[in-house]
């Protein structure tokens, strides 16, 4: 969601006269011209997004010093948690924007230009939905779009809906007109975006919105490929997995947090479901999609979890058998239930609770990656050359259900070689944990590149 909001605020800069610059994420080098404006989208759902955005910003001081015509701004979730506090910490920040207002930046900008102060702007309310601004996409070929903003659940650890407001729906009407307007530049594939995307449609009292979208979404002519993130586990209806297994450019990825195993810990947490009702969902999915991919979020040290409640997690974790999960160490974030809670969990205890974690979703990973070793899948291009020898070039992109592929396709010249936004289909030849692997140059096997529109276009800027 945050890449998604980024893309959004390039586009306001662009829209204003903006050029990306040349140096890209090397802001920091030396010797290589800079930026005139620097923007930080940040995150404040764990404490280490705020340490990264201070460090970062200290280390612009010294540019700052240099090049005192250089603007910085700092929007995004932090920005909108901490407002004026960003400037009392880092007087040489000139714009502070929050989550409700990307689209007044450039406006920001040309103020703190202008008078030499800094400019601090943050909404309560959202101004414009995210998705009505322009975007600079990254990808050509694939698009962000979200069909919803701000979140109705209480979570006791998450800062997200103080900070996004509560949940506001997009049209269908609104979201299919943006649906057809990436791919008719290219896109061929189009996921989802919403903090809760299966409670689309309560707005207007629809529980089975989110089923006629994907439906409706996905019968989109040169749409290939239909994923969306991120459900809730309470709401995940029988009508969501029907719609998944049935309409054929709906991936069969699902990505279904699951938080903690233990029962005590999901109602400390406010999580509105059991570790039974999340492992009758995951049996539901693969009755429905055999071989869908299934991956999760988990926290570790949650306030009050015992070795008992650790033990469920586990047991939950090896039940589910995850395909790959996001594990975080419990963050304390400033004005949440969890933050205040009396019973927080010793650090040594949580960082050895969170490596006994990981080393058990790591060997279940390297498990539910070799099942894949001789299957054919179609790889949708990411990223193109890894070595400039074509002899021994790597393309790395996306199974359909959302796997990582590396490929070694048979040798070619670097015109012949699949572009990003093309279309490969390949046979896994090998696996690790967190990617597969389909070595077709050796071997012989099956390597047939389909060039889609959105390769086309890559290729050519």
């Amino acid at each position: 969601m945050n890449v998604h909001d980024s893309e959004r605020i390039a586009g306001v800069l662009e829209s204003a006269g903006y050029v990306p610059a040349s140096n890209g994420s090397a802001i920091f080098t030396q010797g290589i011209p800079q930026a005139d404006v620097v923007v930080f989208n940040t995150c404040a759902v764990r404490e280490n997004a705020a340490t990264r955005l201070y460090g970062n910003l200290g280390q612009l001081r010294e540019e700052k010093q240099t090049n005192p015509g250089m603007l910085i701004a700092v929007g995004g979730c932090l920005a909108q948690l901490e407002r004026a506090g960003i400037v009392q910490k880092a007087p040489w920040v000139d714009v502070v924007f929050g989550t409700h207002n990307p689209g007044a930046l450039a406006q920001l900008l040309a103020k703190a230009q202008s008078t030499g102060q800094p400019q601090v702007q943050i909404e309560d309310q959202l101004t414009v939905f995210p998705s009505d601004l322009p975007a600079r996409r990254e990808q050509v070929y694939a698009a962000w779009i979200a069909i919803s903003v701000g979140c109705n659940n209480t979570c006791s650890f998450c800062v997200v809906p103080a900070l996004r407001g509560r949940e506001r729906d997009r049209t269908p009407e609104a979201i299919q007109a943006e649906v057809e307007k990436v791919v008719a530049g290219g896109a061929i594939e189009v996921t989802l975006l919403g903090q809760n995307v299966n409670s689309y449609g309560a707005q207007w009292g629809d529980k089975g919105a989110f089923a006629k979208l994907l439906r409706q979404v996905g019968a989109t002519k040169h749409l290939e490929r239909l994923r969306f993130t991120s459900p809730h586990p309470a709401a995940f209806g029988d009508d969501v997995i029907a719609a998944m297994a049935e309409v054929p450019t709906v991936a069969p990825q699902l990505h279904l947090p699951l938080q903690s195993g233990s029962d005590q810990v999901l109602r400390a947490m406010h999580r509105s479901y059991r570790a039974k009702r999340f492992l009758e969902l995951v049996e539901k999915v693969r009755a429905k999609m055999p071989h869908a991919a299934i991956s999760s979020d988990i926290i570790v040290g949650f306030p009050g979890e015992t070795d008992h409640d650790f033990e469920q997690t586990l047991q939950v974790v090896e039940q589910a058998r995850f395909d790959s999960a996001y594990t975080f160490q419990f963050s304390a974030r400033p004005g949440t239930p969890a933050a205040a809670m009396a019973n927080q969990v010793p650090a040594p205890v949580i960082t050895e609770r969170f490596d006994r974690l990981v080393a058990l979703q790591n060997q279940i990973a390297e498990a539910q990656s070799a099942a894949q070793v001789g299957k054919e899948v179609l790889v949708l291009v990411a990223s193109g050359l890894g070595r400039k020898d074509t002899a021994t070039a790597r393309l790395t992109g996306r199974a359909f259900d959302g796997r990582l592929v590396h490929i070694t396709p048979p040798p070619a010249s670097i015109e012949e070689l699949p572009r990003p936004g093309d279309l490969v289909r390949t046979v896994i030849t090998g696996s690790a944990p967190h990617h597969l692997l389909a070595d077709a140059a050796p071997t012989g096997g099956l390597y047939e590149v389909r060039r889609t529109r959105a390769g086309e276009e890559w290729a050519g800027g």
